[in-house]
């Protein structure tokens, strides 16, 4: 972690530390020797969202995955196919 700020410096010299930090990109805060957590811009945050709201909590990895829009253009059969190719080789 190369942009650091300590929960002490913020506590001394408030959000001027965070905006200076913001600078050079991401701050991780560290709070008692570990990594407590990351300030990010608000054009960097909408970027990596995409205006999404964050998953419930609650929420299991695979049903915050299947509630995802599909991407790509393949439909199932096309990529059972390929999957069926692959595996003759």
């Amino acid at each position: 972690m190369t942009n650091t700020l300590t929960a002490a410096e913020i506590k001394r010299r408030g959000m001027a530390a965070i905006e200076e930090g913001l600078r050079h990109g991401p701050v991780h805060i560290v709070k008692r020797n570990k990594p407590a957590a990351v300030v990010l811009t608000e054009e960097e945050y909408q970027r990596l969202a995409h205006g999404r709201v964050a998953a419930p909590i609650g929420m299991t990895a695979m049903q915050w995955l299947l509630s995802q829009p599909a991407l790509g253009a393949r439909s199932k059969a096309q990529i059972d196919k390929d999957v069926k190719a692959e595996r003759n080789w």
